[in-house]
This record gives C-alpha cells, structure tokens and sequence, in this order.
C-alpha cells in the first residue's frame, strides 16, 4: 500500500498529540517545507523521510521509497515512479512470510539449454505468484545421472554457460535454489546452486556420496566439506542433497546455526516401500531438531531408473504438511494444501513407475511411437496396454506373427485387445519364413533331433520382422519378457528378447498378473481368459511355460530371495522350498548371465534389478 506525505504527517500529530507548529519546532523542520508537506504540495525529503520513520519507530526505508514515489509521480517522473514502485514491492514482500515454490522437475539428462528454459519459465511463474524462493531437485540442470558426460570439458562448460545466461535473465525478486555440477580447479562436485539478485550467491557442495546400487557418484565428484544456510524472508534456511539426509552428520552440522527449515535436493529412484523411508527419517529429524524439512525429489524416467517424485514437506509438529502425488511433474507452493497424503496401493504404483519410465525413453529418445508383437499371451497384453497409457494408442503398432503352433485362442484374444485399445494391427504369417530358415539348414541338421533350436527359429523370425518395421517407422519395439523369464533364460535371444526397451524387464510373473488385473480395473482392456490360461510360448505343440519350469508363485519366492535379497541355496531350502527346484532355479540364473547382458534396459522396480544395478560375471564358477 503506497502511504503519501500527507498521511504521515498525519500519523506523526496521532501518535505525539503535536501540531504542525509544535511538530516543526520539536523536530527542527522549516515552518515553509511542512505547509508544502501538509498541503500534499511536496514529498517529505529524504531527510525528513529518515526522521519521520523514527518518530512512528518503523522502517526508514519504507518512508523514503514512499516519498520517493509520491515525488516522481508528483513530477511525471515515469521511469523513476517504476523503479521505486518495484522498491517498495521488495520491501513489503520481505515482511510477509516466505513462500516457497516446489519445483517436482522432470529433465532430460544432457539437454543443458531445454532444462535452463523449463527452469526459467517456472522461476518467472513463481515470482509471478509471489513466492519468494523456488527449489529445484538435485542436477536439475543437467539430469541425473549424467554418468561419463561428466568427464567431458564441453559438457561441463556449456553447465557453466547456462548457468551465466540463466542468472541474467530470471527474476531479481526471487531466490532460486537448484542442482548442478561445479567444476572448482581440478576437481568436480555435485552441488546446489543459490542464485540472489540475479548472481550466484553460494555454492554447497554435497557432502555424501553413494556408490551402491545404480550410484556411482564417487566415480565422478569429490565430497564438499561445508554446511550451508541462507536467509530469506528473515527465514534461516539449511541445504542438503539426497544422502546428506541419510546421514546424520551433515543435519547435526546445519542445526547448529540455529535454522528454521532444511531444505532436501533429490534424484531419487523409485522403489517400492521408499517412501516410508523418507518421510520417517524426515520426521525424525524435525522433531528432533525443531525444524520444517522440505523434501524436493526429481521425476521422470531416465533409462532403467524412473523417479516418482512424492516430494513433501515435514512441519515440526512431525506432521506431513504437503504430499505432491508420484509420478507427476509440477509445480506447487510448499503453504498449498490441495495436496495432502493419501494411500496409493503398490500395484498402482508400480503400473504408473512403468507407464512413465516407457513414455519418457519413447519421447526423450524421440521415437515416432511403439511396436509390439502381440503373442495372446499375458506379457505382451500387458505391455501393450502400457505402451497405450504412456503415449497413446495412435503411436503404438501391434503385430500379430502366428505360426503353426499358434492358437486360434492367442489369434482371437490378441485381435480383440488390439480393437479394444484402438491401436494399428497387424498379422504377418510366418510359415513360408520359419519354413526356408528350416530348409537351409536342413543339410547342416541332418542325424539331429528336433529341439529348442527349431523352436527359437520362429521366435527369431518374429523378432527380425518386428526389427525391420522398427526401422521403416522409427518406432521402438518394445521387448514383452519379464523378470522371471529373464532371470532363467527362459528367452529367446535375437528373437523375443528383441527390442530397444522392456516395460517389464524387473517385474516378476507372479506381478505381471496383479498388474493385468490392476489395469482392467481402470478399464477393460487385457480380455480375462488371457489372464487365467496357462502361460505358454507356443513355440510346440501342447506347450506350456511349466513343463520345464516350476509354477510361477514357487519360482518368484525362489528368485526375490536368491536376487534380492542374496539368500544361499541353503538357506533358501530352509525356508520350505524343494532342494531340486532351488538348484536347478539358482544354476539357471548364473548360468544365463550373457543373456541379460545382452537384454533391452528396463525400468528399476525391485531392490535389486537386472541390469545396470546388478553386475556379475558372465563367466564363473561361483557355486552358490
């Protein structure tokens, strides 16, 4: 609220009980100046703008701009009433309490320019709301992880860059928090970056490495030492990055100053049963330190990681104050209260990780869509009906390849799902194609029984085919195989193992079901007797997957407790299971490692996923 001369003249004579005469005696004010400034014919001076302040005891700063103001719109000053208009702006926003904008931010790793923009346009949307702080997750800037991209000087450089351009063109009003690499001399550190007044005002440095799991951050930057707080709104604000939260040392250092709330910056990957773990290590930390904790966590897919989000805000109370959903990108501020804890069952969130993870590999690689090959079987109805949640059905191609093993139920159901779901279909027989492989080889076959070899013939010939169609479209074909199958080597490889990208490479069979039901609970779209018949790879006659494997829900125990949780053969047949089936399950998963290094990537679900989490040999003689 603009106040003029006249109306401080006005509260000096409310609260002395002085007039005009006794106000210019008492206050040595010349008798002439303070009839122009009763009359509203002058602006106080800025002398007397300081002295008026002290009288009514509140900011000197607020009187003068005030005066200021009157003074130039007094004189038809335009650019100088502007300038102090957006003074006085400054000055009153520092009085009210600070507003925060939480930034749920999905970047692409290596599109430096693309990020800064997104993070530009966010910054101006927040200032233009009123928030006075905007927070970004960790490496923001460049996407996390940036892996080896980090080692190159242009790439490092052009951070730089961006960063030079991006303090000049935000916002002077607002702070801007966000996570960056910084390159000091010869060494590179993951960071967070405060800018103020359109400059860098501070740099903290992450303290805490992780090098387990799909981090290698230790690779990569060196440890910052010092904690870091700042000011904003009178709040005292403490910053850390992702493991600094895991470890108490970096918290205990920033409450020693005495701060008001910590603010967390995070690119952390979904996994199930997470975020239980954050918000109670959170909680224990604002209760134990009297402090508001602010919880900013990246979202997207990137390659076989998927971040979910769930950013959140713990009072100090140690009340969940704000829960942004997973999943989604947005931008909130932390006093919002349309957002608010709710409870997301585990097969919800699974689907929507996979949805996102294949939507984000799809459109960040900048495919023209997804082709699949439609078996009738369980995983490709599955993934096809993923595929159409995360970009739609006019970019996805499904394509029928039947052979002579191949049902009329498998044709019928796999026909259905794809008018169901209003995509492209496709049938290409494949009988004159297996027939000239089987031909050819005729000669080199002679005196050898028939085997798995004519078997993967076929589903070689379906992943040739879906291979040529991905070139001629530039779609991406998309490997149906889940968790459990690759785990054994039940796949064929350069055949249904084919593809640039497997939805379900970390989900289990016995998941794949409670996925299938999940999904026709939103709508109908994965017909039912695809979910109850026996899984099969119809390549022979009469086949079903449990001719040589046990069930489903026995071989799922067997591999959660060899993969993820890393139980011995002996200790997993003390926990009830068969001693054969432990064997033969657990020398199968060793034995088919050069399968799963060849496999597509695909998102991380589990504790321990195949691919770039779970490293072992492929040649060895571990026994376990």
């Amino acid at each position: 609220m603009i106040i003029k001369t006249t109306e401080y003249l006005a509260m000096v004579r409310d609260k002395t009980g002085y007039s005009d005469y006794k106000i210019a005696k008492e206050y040595d004010i010349n008798q002439s100046n303070l009839s122009k400034y009763s009359s509203g014919k002058a602006a106080l001076s800025e002398t007397h703008a300081w002295l008026i302040a002290n009288i009514l005891d509140i900011d000197p700063a607020e009187v003068v701009a005030n005066t200021k103001f009157e003074h130039a719109i007094n004189t038809g000053n335009n650019s100088k009433a502007k300038f102090w208009q957006e003074q006085l702006n400054k000055i009153f926003s520092e009085t009210s309490p600070i507003r925060i904008q939480i930034a749920q931010f999905n970047p692409i790793v290596g599109d430096i320019k693309l990020n800064a923009q997104k993070m530009l346009d966010l910054s101006i949307e927040a200032n233009n709301a009123g928030a006075h702080l905007i927070i970004f997750p960790e490496l923001a800037l460049t996407g996390y992880p940036p892996e080896d991209l980090l080692f190159r000087d242009g790439f490092t450089n052009q951070v730089k860059e961006e960063i030079t351009n991006f303090c000049n063109l935000v916002p002077s009003d607002i702070s801007i928090l966000f996570g960056a690499p910084n390159k000091t001399d010869d060494f590179l550190f993951n960071s967070a970056y405060l800018i103020q007044n359109n400059r860098i005002f501070n740099i903290y440095n992450k303290q805490e490495l992780p090098n387990y799991g799909v981090f290698d951050e230790k690779r990569y930057f060196s440890s910052g030492v010092d904690s870091f707080v700042f000011e904003c709104q009178n709040t005292k604000i403490g910053v850390l990055i992702c493991e600094d939260q895991w470890v108490e040392g970096p918290i205990s250092s920033l409450c020693q100053s005495n701060i008001d709330i910590v603010v967390s910056l995070n690119a952390s990957p979904f996994q199930l049963n997470k975020q239980s773990e954050r918000i109670n290590i959170c909680k224990n930390y604002a209760l134990k330190f009297d402090i508001t904790f602010i919880y900013v966590n990246m979202v997207g897919g990137q390659d076989e990681v998927v971040f979910d989000g769930n950013s959140f805000i713990v009072n100090n109370q140690g009340d969940v104050s704000l829960q942004l959903p997973a999943f989604k990108e947005l931008s909130v501020s932390h006093i919002d209260t349309t957002f608010t804890p709710s409870l997301v069952s585990n097969v919800s969130l699974i689907y929507s990780a996979i949805v996102l993870a294949t939507k984000d590999y799809i459109q960040k690689n900048t495919f023209g869509g997804a082709l699949i090959g439609l078996s009738g079987g369980i995983d490709s109805a599955l993934t096809l009906a993923i595929a159409v949640d995360a970009i739609g059905a006019e970019n996805v191609h499904a394509v029928m390849m039947p052979y002579q093993f191949t049902s009329d139920m498998s044709l019928t159901d796999s026909e259905l799902q794809a008018e169901t779901q209003g995509v492209e279909f496709s049938s290409i027989d494949i009988h004159s194609m297996v027939d000239s492989f089987n031909l050819s080889l005729s000669d080199q076959f002679r005196n050898t029984s028939r085997d798995t070899t004519e078997e993967n013939i076929q589903s070689r010939v379906r992943g040739t085919l879906l291979m040529a169609l991905s070139n001629k479209s530039h779609k991406l074909v998309l490997a149906t195989g889940n968790k459990s199958e690759m785990a054994v080597g039940y796949a064929t490889l350069y055949g249904d193992m084919c593809g640039g990208f497997a939805p379900l490479k970390d989900i289990s069979k016995t998941m794949v079901y409670q996925l299938a039901k999940y999904r026709n609970t939103l709508s109908d779209v994965i017909p039912e007797r695809v979910i109850t018949r026996p899984p099969s790879a119809e390549l022979a006659p009469d086949q079903v997957d449990q001719d040589s494997l046990p069930s489903y829900d026995i071989l799922d125990d067997i591999l959660m407790r060899f993969v993820e949780q890393k139980q011995s053969v002996n200790e997993i047949i003390e926990n009830g299971h068969n001693s054969e089936d432990v064997n033969k399950i657990t020398s199968l998963i060793l034995r088919n490692e050069y399968k799963r290094r060849q496999s597509a990537p695909g998102p991380k679900i589990s504790s321990n996923a195949f691919g770039k989490e779970r490293r072992y040999p492929m040649t060895s003689k571990f026994k376990p």
